[in-house]
């Protein structure tokens, strides 16, 4: 998911909250997060002026301790995200695999996808150092999320993308090689090195309860990873950990451990044959039952699963989460687990088998709580870390109390024994880390606010005393926990060697925020340790410099090459460059701001050598004119709206009144974190906006404040918008709220026939989360409705069959299914062709049905099987498909 890390803003929260709750947890949220603040007003972080700031909380009615709270945007987002995939219920096992497999028997249309991201993304660009821009604030090129690593002592390092795949390189870092592609899923969820065979093993299935997080298709083994690529092939075992999250794979002797959503799993080291056998969970109750591909009953179903076979109760996701596992470096059959739910639950805590191959009756949950921890409900997301001879063992602990205060970080704790009984003592709290050169010094926004989130924990294998810890930012300590350096901080901005002028700044590079994958290997010969986060992967020496504020004066970006493409697009936009050559490409990333790309020509190729980023924070929602590439709407998140005329193209605005961007947010009371946008598709001067409220705005280009936006429909208290079309002046919107799947509800609103109301949506409209719409230019009554979710095959709500795509002639009063041979798998994107066909963007692929055609293919080749977020047709011809995950995509249209 999300960091959603904001970083170029804070959001203050309004007076009145929204309650939200996450696809599948009610009753397992703590109770702040189910009243989360919409945020509205905000300041300026970067140049932080305690006048404005106070002048902004009084105007909101907040206050800074409840309102500089990123956890509480995380929280939303990883929320909000979740829920068109799973409302109105839990995915079951074996949904992605079904899918996948129909897929890869479907013909394909000729034509072959160009990368057009392809190329370095330049965070600190200084053509765009606009007052939105986080340009200078030393993150220097950067690309997606980072969820494991792996490295060895010749020069290789491998990284599983949060849904790109694995990728090698064999010089230490850079040009980078996708080995991953042809798998089912590219959700990462762990990447390690077995240490007996050399061999690579890729846990499928990001784990971080991030919302844009995916489950995956199991673990797979590469004997020879310095030089092959992964195949369906080399997955461990069979369906039995499909559909499933895995936060770690740890080895004890000849096996291999997995830390799931679904409890622990265990399988022998040496070779992917035979099933994974069952460890140990918590609430069997919530297990569903699991069988191998010979039907073999592996796990039983859980009393609660009786009479409902195909999903299982609401919780049961949130009821056996392992967050981590240890093997005693000392005895292998010693294994120690960190489980459970972020926001606390009764199953909470360590857990401890002196013998797993007893079986589930082996394993018993330890009563020991590290100190300022009241009882084991209060231990959260858990991460250990053995010293090499398994001496000592570190554990950093979120605590589920904390969720919505200042920081949820309980500490940082060592047991000098090796023994998860402890004694535990403390070295490190959120203070002490703070005071280590650490850029999080906004009163209520510390450090670990994001701890359920951000995590990792690596000692140093040459010295027991060397440990770097990984929350928003990376800390280092070289004599157990006495003192700590914030090597990478969050960024540069709060320092005194910042300058917005580059030749004035004398900051090291910071690199980007938000945790997640750390590694130990080699570059050149000469020991290193990587960092992998929410912008990609950074380097430095194992033993490396610090400057006097304790941060690192030696690290470096392993994206510089452009290589490494793992950029998690939310939105693309694409309009004629006003240069007359060329195209301008932009999209929104997730915790990357927007990225900005001129001068590409038709198949992709590019102009710039790099691309640069003119919007900073998490990049949303957007729109591009067709005929100005440069003229764009670009969206922080929650509807926050800003127009430009030129790229955002800036020297260095220190203030506003020096901006060549201009907010237009309307402060919209329900608006979605992603919250939908758009131009009309033949009046591309006129743009339709949702959250609770319906916005339109004409000569939206010559827009400069929140005025241009007219409110034309309220979708009713507690609706947000989940997706907004409109084509010579007739426009649809779809709404839900609730949104999550206890009492999920959906629906659609409109203008066509000429007044804006509420479509009554029959039974042959399936009860599910709309997250796409088109709208026929010639005929307003005539849209189409891209559904997402799976259907009641994998649902335990109401479905409607398989149906992806449907079709409306006469203004919405009915619908009908023209699914026709898709595989039932979430949708996102669809778009009605010039000449008739339509394209359709799911969680796999971009599909293409043509002209008259009921059937439909695979888009072209060469698209990486991953997340289809948006798709648009731009003026050159070429259709461009914002993926979430590898970058952006084009290819010429049938």
């Amino acid at each position: 998911m999300a960091s959603i890390t904001p970083r170029a803003r804070r959001f203050v929260a309004a007076g009145a909250g929204i309650a939200l709750v996450a696809a599948g947890s009610a009753g397992f949220l703590g109770r702040h997060e189910l009243n989360e603040a919409y945020l509205k007003y905000q300041w300026r972080d970067k140049h932080y002026n305690p006048v404005v700031m106070e002048k902004a909380l009084m105007i909101a009615g907040g206050n800074p301790t409840e309102s500089q709270n990123e956890s509480k945007e995380a929280v939303t987002i990883e929320e909000q995200f979740a829920q068109p995939r799973t409302a109105p219920g839990i995915v079951a096992p074996g949904a992605y695999g079904n899918a996948f497999t129909q897929l890869s028997s479907m013909p394909h249309t000729a034509g072959t996808w160009n990368e057009v991201t392809k190329v370095p993304y330049n965070e600190d660009d200084t053509r765009y150092r606009d007052w939105y821009s986080n340009s200078s604030g030393g993150a220097g090129y950067g690309t997606g999320r980072i969820t494991g690593m792996a490295a060895d002592s010749a020069n290789h390092v491998y990284a599983a993308g949060a849904d790109g795949g694995v990728w090698r390189s064999s010089q230490g870092g850079g040009a980078w090689t996708p080995i991953a592609d042809q798998l089912p899923s590219l959700s990462g969820g762990d990447l390690q090195l077995a240490g007996n065979d050399g061999s690579l093993w890729f846990a499928t299935g990001e784990a971080n309860t991030g919302g844009t997080s995916y489950v995956g298709s199991g673990v797979y083994r590469l004997a020879n990873p310095t030089t092959g690529s992964f195949a369906p092939s080399d997955r461990v075992g069979g369906k039995e950990l499909e559909s499933t999250t895995i936060g770690r794979v740890r080895w004890g002797g000849s096996t291999v451990f997995a830390a799931t959503n679904r409890g622990i799993w265990y399988h022998a080291a040496g070779s992917p044959s035979g099933d994974w056998t069952f460890g140990f969970a918590p609430n069997m109750s919530y297990m569903p039952q699991i069988t191998d591909d010979a039907g073999k009953v592996l796990v039983p179903a859980g009393s609660n699963w009786s009479g409902n076979t195909s999903s299982g109760p609401t919780n049961a996701a949130y009821k056996n989460i392992v967050n981590d596992i240890a093997v005693d470096p000392k005895n292998p059959k010693h294994v120690i687990a960190a489980i459970g739910w972020r926001s606390g639950d009764t199953y909470n805590g360590f857990y401890e088998s002196s013998d797993f191959t007893k079986g589930p009756s082996s394993w018993h949950k330890l009563s020991v709580v590290p100190g300022g921890i009241a009882n084991t409900d209060d231990i959260g997301y858990t991460t250990f870390a053995f010293s090499k001879t398994g001496d000592r063992l570190y554990a950093m602990v979120q605590q589920p109390s904390k969720i919505n205060a200042s920081s949820s970080l309980a500490g940082i704790y060592v047991s000098k024994t090796g023994s998860p009984s402890g004694p535990w003592n403390q070295i490190a709290n959120q203070q002490q880390l703070h005071n280590s050169g650490s850029a999080l010094d906004r009163k209520g926004y510390g450090v670990g606010v994001q701890a359920w989130y951000n995590q990792f924990l690596q000692v140093d294998p040459s010295n027991a005393d060397h440990v770097w810890a990984g929350l928003e930012e990376v800390f280092e300590t070289k004599d157990a926990g006495s003192h700590w350096n914030a090597v990478s901080p969050y960024w540069n901005f709060t320092f005194p060697c910042w300058s917005i002028d580059p030749t004035k700044n004398t900051c090291p590079l910071a690199g980007h925020s938000d945790q997640h994958s750390v590694a130990v290997g080699s570059a050149g010969g000469a020991p290193v340790v990587f960092f992998g986060n929410d912008g990609g992967i950074y380097r430095r020496p194992v033993n490396g410099t610090v400057n006097a504020n304790g941060n690192a004066t030696d690290l470096k970006s392993m994206s510089s090459d452009g290589t490494l493409g793992s950029l998690q697009y939310y939105s693309s936009s694409v309009g004629k460059d006003p240069t007359g050559t060329g195209m301008v490409v932009s999209g929104g990333l997730q915790d990357n701001g927007v990225s900005n790309l001129r001068k590409v020509a038709p198949n992709g190729t590019n102009g710039d050598t790099e691309m640069g980023s003119n919007f900073g924070g998490d990049g949303g929602d957007g729109a591009a004119d067709p005929r100005n590439g440069c003229n764009q709407l670009q969206e922080y998140t929650n509807l926050a709206v800003y127009v430009t005329n030129n790229c955002a193209t800036n020297p260095g605005a220190t203030s506003t009144a020096t901006a060549t961007s201009w907010s237009l947010n309307p402060g919209d009371p329900g608006a979605r974190f992603i919250a939908p946008m758009g131009l009309d598709g033949s009046l591309p001067d006129n743009a339709i906006f949702g959250g609770q409220y319906v916005y339109t705005a004409t000569d939206v280009w010559k827009a400069r404040d929140a005025s241009a936006l007219k409110k034309v429909f309220d979708l009713g208290a507690g609706h947000s918008a989940t997706a907004v079309s409109m084509n010579n002046g007739a426009a649809y919107v779809s709404w839900c709220g609730p949104c999550n799947n206890a009492g999920f509800t959906r629906g659609i609103a409109t203008n066509a026939g000429g007044t804006w109301h509420q479509l009554t949506l029959d039974s042959s409209f399936p009860n599910r989360f709309v997250q796409g719409l088109t709208v026929d230019p010639a005929n307003g009554n005539h849209a189409y409705a891209a559904i997402n979710g799976f259907s009641r095959r994998f649902t335990e709500g109401p479905g409607a069959g398989v149906g992806h795509v449907y079709e409306t002639t006469d203004g919405g009063a009915h619908w009908s299914d023209i699914s026709g041979n898709l595989p039932d798998v979430p949708a996102s994107s669809v778009k009605r062709l010039s000449n008739g066909g339509l394209v359709l963007g799911t969680d796999l692929t971009t599909f293409y049905r043509a002209p008259g055609a009921t059937s439909w293919q695979v888009l072209g080749s060469g698209l990486p099987t991953t997340v289809v977020m948006d798709l648009e047709v731009a003026p050159d011809g070429d259709l461009y498909a914002a993926t979430h995950g590898r970058g952006m995509w084009s290819i010429p249209l049938p």
